[in-house]
């Protein structure tokens, strides 16, 4: 990968580039969290490639998708024609514009992740649900890589998310992740309702396209942890939120 990808990745994330198991499973919590309002005006907030954009809309509804880095807002214009180049602390569109907001692992990257949460109530409609990923703190590896001694390492780095905070963001100081008290804070004195507050594991679709039944076996015991209270160590966090 070249240097400008590695930096691309490390302040962006890598989008969903295929379609496995993993996002179709979070495509059908999308859809029943959504309910009748995918079939209205849609948001994704943060689309990457369009991936999510483009299976909603295929729901009925009116779907735009919304991407900061301009490279990847042309590859998801292939997939989703009604796509935006913009930046989600500064949403382009007025109060009460969407039934329906998606934000797919985005908050962690942006600037400024209040006030991101804040435009995506302004531009809901009353009754608008926003639907919600984003990293647990809990997780026992963090994703998105490190930085040390100047130099970004990519990959599953395990326990840096177990650190003090302060350790942790000398380490990681391109992504954030969340605990429960963090994103309730976020959304502190907003008008809003917590239709759902959980956390999931991931699809694990690269251990099951290496390991095959094995790592089939392994993604059904994490999935099904998240029944247990060990869903605290699950990969993000999943949340429904209603606008007042």
């Amino acid at each position: 990968m070249k240097a400008r990808d590695w930096e691309k990745a490390a302040l962006c994330g890598e989008p969903s580039y295929v379609w496995r198991e993993g996002q179709q499973r979070r495509l059908e919590m999308i859809l029943r969290a959504a309910g009748e309002r995918v079939r209205g005006r849609v948001l994704e907030n943060g689309c990457g490639v369009g991936m999510y954009a483009k299976y909603l809309a295929e729901e009925g509804g009116e779907v735009i998708g919304l991407e900061y880095d301009f490279d990847r807002c042309l590859v998801a214009a292939s997939r989703a024609p009604h796509t935006v180049n913009a930046a989600g602390e500064a949403l382009p569109f007025p109060d009460a514009t969407f039934d329906l907001i998606l934000s797919h692992e985005v908050i962690e990257h942006v600037r400024d992740d209040r006030l991101a949460i804040h435009e995506m109530v302004r531009v809901l409609r009353p009754a608008g649900r926003l639907v919600l990923f984003c990293p647990n703190r809990g997780y026992p590896f963090e994703t998105h890589g490190v930085y040390w001694k100047g130099r970004y390492h990519f990959g599953n780095i395990p326990l840096v998310n177990y650190l003090p905070r302060r350790w942790r963001d000398h380490l990681a100081p391109h992504v954030r992740v969340y605990s429960r008290r963090d994103l309730e804070n976020l959304f502190a004195d907003l008008p809003v309702i917590f239709l759902q507050r959980t956390i999931i594991y991931g699809g694990y679709d690269n251990l099951v396209a290496r390991f095959g039944t094995l790592g089939k076996g392994l993604r059904a015991i994490l999935q099904f942890l998240e029944k247990t209270p060990l869903k605290a160590f699950g990969l993000s966090h999943f949340w429904v939120v209603e606008k007042r």
